[in-house]
């Protein structure tokens, strides 16, 4: 029997939930939740899915969910076809892309996302590269990073002492340069004064946001997801193809956090978090039962599987 596979959609009137579906499911099946929620005949709306947004085939009916690239905690983006908007275009004045722009910047449309990046031991340091980058996903940024926080270790012996590293200012250096070692909070910290901006972190396991930099009145911040061994970053996609995706964000502006604490807290609710003090837990793509962080870690690493769960 196939897991429930849970969605949510992005419509103009907010986000919404899509459940008592599978993978099995067809697309008359997905078509036809989607048209009770905005209230539009099954084929007077599209939707888009991935990264960037694209325009998924709808018009077989038969097919299953299955011939789609979709997973549990996906965002599907629906949008009235042309024919709606022409109706709706007689009643509502039209918005252009610079009135969308100025709506994103207040963070008033747009979906905050959860982008995955892979799974190989530096998905701290590619999520912070990607997030400073407007979400562009450079695996080859990890190398350079060490180097950079090596750099600033080494530099500042009395800062950077046992006492807080956990190992000497040298047995340090020589671990953070290893491809295998983990970044963590004392890594954030150091890329946090480097770039000069706020890196916030959801752990999915509390709902929190730790703030990284927040005492340095820092003009911007991006926005990091940790579910106790992996980071992604978080972007907002306007839903509209000429408006990119941001990636940086005013800290004059809360109302981001708000979003960020929603998908926190939806994941926490999923259990989409892996407690590494005391666990057992299940890989929620493949199903296979694991046992502490090493276990996940090196699963994540042979299978770029990434969404756990404890049981």
């Amino acid at each position: 029997m196939c897991a429930e596979l849970k969605l949510r959609c992005k419509t103009n009137t907010g986000h919404h939930s899509i459940t008592q579906l599978t993978l099995e499911s067809t697309i008359a099946e997905l078509k036809q939740k989607i048209s009770q929620i905005v209230s539009l005949p099954v084929n007077r709306f599209q939707i888009r899915h991935g990264f960037p947004p694209k325009i998924l085939d709808i018009d077989d009916n038969s097919k299953n969910l299955k011939s789609f690239d979709l997973r549990s905690g996906d965002t599907l983006i629906i949008e009235p076809t042309k024919s709606s908007q022409q109706i709706t275009n007689q009643t509502k004045p039209s918005i252009t892309d610079e009135v969308l722009q100025a709506q994103l910047t207040s963070n008033k449309t747009g979906i905050l996302t959860r982008k995955v990046v892979p799974a190989n031991n530096s998905c701290l340091f590619t999520s912070v590269n990607a997030a400073m980058t407007g979400g562009f996903v450079d695996l080859s940024c990890a190398q350079q990073l060490r180097q950079l926080i090596a750099g600033v270790v080494m530099s500042d012996p009395l800062t950077y002492c046992e006492a807080m590293l956990g190992k000497s200012n040298s047995d340090y250096c020589k671990w953070i340069m290893n491809e295998e070692s983990w970044g963590g909070g004392i890594e954030i910290s150091i890329l946090s004064k480097y770039y000069q901006i706020e890196i916030d972190v959801v752990d999915t396991q509390s709902g929190r946001i730790d703030r990284f930099g927040e005492d340095g009145n820092y003009a911007e911040r991006v926005l990091l997801i940790y579910d106790g061994i992996h980071y992604d970053f978080l972007i907002l996609d306007a839903c509209v193809p000429s408006i990119p995706p941001q990636s940086k964000f005013k800290t004059s502006d809360p109302t981001i956090l708000a979003q960020a604490l929603e998908l926190g807290e939806e994941a926490k609710q999923r259990r989409q978090f892996t407690d590494v003090g005391n666990f057992m837990l299940r890989c929620l793509v493949c199903q296979k039962a694991l046992k502490g962080s090493n276990e996940a870690q090196e699963h994540a690493k042979q299978t770029s599987h990434i969404n756990f769960g404890e049981y």
